[in-house]
């Protein structure tokens, strides 16, 4: 298979396979997140200022008073590379473009000189982090090899997209290739690992906030 055919096929049926086992993954594991069933709970509800699911989602978004001086390194680059991820994928128009073909959707890119540089940001961002997980004991020993997985099927697609727009290393077309099946690499996995919390993230924080109200505490 030539640099052509290989760019033609995860452009083509590699990629119909990987938007396919995302869409069944995230759609079963919701289902099976939102059929669990949970106790209607007996107890009178305890009314407290800001217990309630709303405010978990802001106040979790946050960091918790004193932890950002305590851990620097996980709250200011683990918002760095959230943010700059989500303006890499969203905001690129090559992405938009994509997204425009698959779907119809469409709205304003920012400009490539821009995410060229929050790509190289976030990139930059996740290594920092990584390097601190690794050198913290602590860090290190609560890390599984799902931890390490999950980082680098993240990583990839952003420096391989990152190095077929600079012409880097490898031929464009070869470079671009790569990029697309890391993609979907992300894709396919995204829904069978800690990754899919991009799905769960408000409604878990929401959900623990609305628990907690009923006890008038507020989290």
């Amino acid at each position: 298979m030539n640099e052509l055919q290989f760019l033609t096929w995860v452009r083509g049926p590699g990629l119909d396979i990987a938007v396919g086992i995302f869409l069944l993954g995230v759609v079963w594991r919701l289902l099976e997140i939102y059929t669990l069933g949970r106790r209607k709970d007996l107890a009178a509800p305890r009314h407290a200022a800001g217990a309630s699911g709303l405010h978990t989602v802001f106040r979790r978004s946050l960091p918790p008073q004193g932890m950002l001086k305590r851990s620097p390194v996980s709250y200011i680059g683990g918002y760095l590379f959230h943010v700059g991820l989500a303006i890499v994928v969203f905001l690129f128009a090559p992405h938009i473009l994509l997204v425009t073909n698959l779907t119809g959707l469409s709205w304003p890119g920012l400009p490539s000189q821009f995410v060229d540089l929050v790509a190289v940001v976030t990139m930059a961002a996740m290594v920092v982090v990584l390097v601190d997980r690794i050198n913290k004991p602590a860090k290190r020993f609560l890390s599984t090899f799902e931890d390490w997985f999950t980082w680098a099927v993240t990583f990839l697609p952003v420096l391989t997209g990152w190095m077929a727009v600079q012409h880097l290393l490898l031929p464009y077309t070869t470079m671009l290739a790569l990029h697309i099946l890391s993609v979907e690499v992300l894709l396919v996995v995204l829904p069978f690992t800690k990754l899919f919390h991009a799905f769960t993230l408000f409604g878990s924080r929401w959900y623990n906030g609305k628990a907690n109200a009923q006890r008038g505490v507020p989290v």
